[in-house]
């Protein structure tokens, strides 16, 4: 079982692991072991999430979100597998333990009479001085 919240938990059977063979450190043994791990796990078919989490997760512009709703995560941070491992399940916890939180609808406002006026002005201002650094044509 994956903990995310004392509410919520993933069992082990909705999560799908991979091992790949990881560039960077490790010299010549990085080229026989296969330390990097996937992680994959199914957000749009999971039945342990609630709905407003599955649209919540779904809803987020990730480019490790598939087309077809599956969270892909790469984890090759380490040297060695197990802490890879556990990197990658940490960065799933944190993914949907970000969305657990249902953001604040935003309060439309209107500008305020000062703040047009100060913009105005502003706007008035900069076009004088650009004004100020055109050549004025010379009449003979």
């Amino acid at each position: 079982m994956l903990t995310i919240s004392r509410t919520l938990s993933l069992p082990e059977s909705e999560l799908a692991e991979r091992f790949l063979r990881a560039d960077g450190p490790g010299g010549q043994h990085v080229n026989r072991t296969e330390s990097a791990v996937e992680l994959r796990f199914d957000v749009a078919r999971s039945p342990t999430l609630p709905e407003p989490l599955r649209e919540r997760l779904l809803a987020r512009r990730d480019r490790r979100l598939t087309d077809e709703g599956v969270l892909v995560i790469q984890a090759r941070r380490f040297r060695d597998q197990a802490r890879n491992r556990d990197d990658a399940r940490e960065r799933l916890v944190e993914i949907i333990r970000g969305a657990l939180t249902v953001p604040k609808k935003r309060v439309a406002t209107k500008p305020t009479r000062a703040s047009k006026e100060r913009r105005l002005a502003g706007k008035q201002q900069r076009g004088k001085l650009k004004q100020t650094r055109s050549r004025k044509p010379v009449i003979d």
